[in-house]
């Protein structure tokens, strides 16, 4: 077994203002949350506020998410300077844009209803759209040329699979502002494959954090985030292939149903790995009582 030694490079460390900004998002998110409450999600003609409570919480939870890793990159302080003010400008702007089109009853991104100047918005809404896309493969990028040996192996190891997850989000990103929409087919619906994609950051990272701090085998730690981490690539994958079909990822055919087996096994590695977490965090306390 491993000791385990408190690492000199801590997550979130110095990220401040991201951490605010995603906080944000998430304040953004349950304030919508009220006003759904008390008047309704829709609003005329085009506003649909579930759809900014939700975007408002995913891009809170993503800008959180960035902010514990960040510190990780190995930037140069300038790079990274650049790279956080460039994560902020860009979600306060799709905050905004998201919640006040909703609140005025317009598609933020592609309405048909809006004046001139809301085009004119929507389209910058999705030039903003593309610098995340591209902020995260420049993460992407210096985490995979991040060489051995590095601090914290484990959790370079979950973040390095969660942006291949990205990757295949941002794809269906791009996707949607190609269509003009998130509808493909009769019933295939690309929000669900680009918010799955996303999520990598915390159903892939989390498990690794816990492995981190548990005292097993190397070994088995690196075999359990493989597995799970190689489980939840594939799920977005067979996804895709569903959504592309035209098809919803909720129906009882062979797709989804593959994809329910294969989430599975991500499930039971995470499970795994939490629970040998909570072993280790049982042997220290009683040594200390």
């Amino acid at each position: 077994m491993n000791d385990v030694a408190e690492p000199s490079v801590k997550l979130f460390e110095g990220e401040r203002w991201l951490i605010l900004t995603g906080l944000f998002g998430i304040v953004l998110a349950v304030f919508t949350a009220v006003v759904i409450y008390f008047q309704g999600p829709i609003v005329l003609p085009e506003g649909n506020l579930e759809s900014a409570f939700s975007f408002n919480a995913a891009v809170g939870i993503y800008i959180l998410s960035i902010a514990a890793i960040l510190p990780l990159a190995k930037l140069t302080v300038r790079k990274r300077k650049v790279i956080r003010r460039l994560f902020i400008v860009s979600s306060l702007y799709s905050y905004g844009i998201e919640s006040i089109q909703h609140l005025r009853g317009l598609n933020p991104r592609f309405s048909v209803e809006g004046s001139l100047v809301d085009m004119i918005a929507g389209m910058l809404f999705g030039v903003i759209s593309l610098l995340l896309v591209i902020l995260a493969l420049v993460l992407t990028i210096q985490f995979f040329r991040i060489k051995s040996p590095y601090e914290r192996p484990l959790i370079i190891l979950g973040i390095r699979y969660a942006f291949f997850s990205i990757l295949v989000g941002n794809l269906a990103g791009i996707w949607m502002i190609v269509l003009q929409g998130r509808f493909t087919g009769d019933m295939g619906n690309l929000i669900v494959l680009h918010g799955i994609g996303f999520h990598a950051l915390q159903t892939l990272i989390l498990p690794a954090w816990f492995l981190e701090n548990s005292q097993v085998k190397d070994r088995l730690k690196k075999t359990l985030i493989h597995y799970g981490s190689i489980a939840w690539i594939v799920s977005i994958i067979l996804i895709g292939f569903q959504t592309a079909l035209g098809r919803t990822v909720f129906e009882l055919s062979a797709l989804p149903i593959l994809t329910g087996i294969v989430l599975f096994i991500w499930l039971g590695a995470t499970i795994m790995s939490f629970v040998l977490f909570v072993r280790k965090e049982k042997i220290k306390r009683a040594l200390f009582n």
